[in-house]
């Protein structure tokens, strides 16, 4: 059905529809002055292009004067730069957001649960050297067992609300609310390429897309039985994935489809509620390592996604910190 230009123009954006219903979260670029969002997510993906654009040269210069302040090895002043730039950036987006910012815990040390929670305080301190408390702050971490049990520890023993990234099964949704994390960011897209490559059907409706059924049950697995961990659904190929999941606590939308929704108009219903979650027909389980490990071994789509993620973000961390490196070398040069 047809809507006429008048109706069109009265009616609110999809986007605009959305938020009524769903937090929508930002990129760390200059969609945030245009979309206004609450809050703001970031990867290492993301960081390593804006560390090499012009307009960000003096986060960059300020990050590798931080490591070599501090001092040390050469390996330990890049690890210390590379931890302030990543802090530099989270400080600038809060400039003009009202909510929180992810910052990434570095994928090399996705399966090491101490060196996580060392890192990750070693982050809110710098975020406290700036000035900005850590109620302000999400640490992601990898959805591994090792990451999710760090989660476990920063979150009860430490106050610190941790992200849970690179999430595909619902083994790893499970563990992530028996551990009180703050929040999850199930990746819906990459679980759609997945199914694409990997199978005969190219192409699926929305509702049957594998990311959005796989959200869709972690959701109502969540509201079920009351967990109050967040699901923020991420990664997404199209509009059609977003609108399917109108209700879900979180949607981290990229500026293109924030783009694309705002022009569409289109009547938005939620799919998804607390009242319809508490309905359905889901068991309650508990899962410790071996049961944790098992399940998720079960789903090879969740197997290859998340050591392809942790390789992918390992390998951009890689390549920030060979830049730093070269920035670091050329101070010592001239000092």
């Amino acid at each position: 059905m047809s809507v006429s230009p008048v109706k069109r123009q009265k009616m609110e954006s999809a986007l605009d529809q959305l938020k009524h219903y769903t937090t929508v979260p930002g990129f760390p670029s200059l969609a945030i002055e245009e979309y206004k969002p609450l809050d703001a997510t970031t990867n290492p993906s993301l960081i390593l292009a804006a560390a090499q654009m012009p307009a960000y040269q003096k986060l960059v210069d300020d990050a590798v004067a931080y490591g070599k302040k501090l001092g040390g090895s050469e390996e330990e002043q890049i690890k210390n730069a590379s931890d302030k730039l990543f802090v530099l950036f989270g400080a600038e987006i809060l400039k003009r957001i009202p909510g929180r910012v992810s910052t990434e815990v570095d994928a090399r040390l996705s399966f090491d649960k101490e060196g996580m929670i060392q890192r990750a305080r070693r982050l809110i301190d710098l975020y406290k050297e700036a000035g900005i408390g850590k109620e302000r702050i999400l640490i992601k971490l990898s959805s591994t067992w090792e990451g999710i049990q760090a989660g476990r520890v920063l979150e009860a023993e430490y106050g610190i609300h941790c992200n849970m990234t690179l999430l595909f099964s619902f083994a790893q949704a499970v563990a992530c609310a028996e551990a009180g994390v703050t929040l999850i960011s199930p990746f819906v897209g990459r679980i759609l390429d997945w199914y694409v490559a990997n199978g005969d059907k190219k192409t699926y409706e929305p509702s049957e897309d594998p990311g959005v059924k796989s959200v869709t049950k972690i959701y109502n697995y969540y509201k079920k039985f009351g967990y109050k961990t967040i699901v923020m659904g991420a990664s997404f190929r199209n509009t059609g994935e977003i609108k399917a999941l109108t209700g879900c606590d979180y949607l981290t939308i990229s500026p293109k489809l924030l783009a694309e929704l705002s022009k569409e108009h289109v009547k938005l219903t939620p799919t998804l509620s607390v009242k319809e979650a508490q309905a359905c027909d889901l068991e309650k389980i508990h899962l410790d390592e071996k049961a944790f490990r098992w399940h998720h071994n079960e789903d090879q789509m969740a197997v290859e996604k998340l050591s392809d993620g942790i390789r992918k973000f390992a390998a951009d961390a890689v390549k920030l910190d060979r830049m730093l490196k070269v920035d670091v070398v050329s101070r010592s040069s001239q000092a």
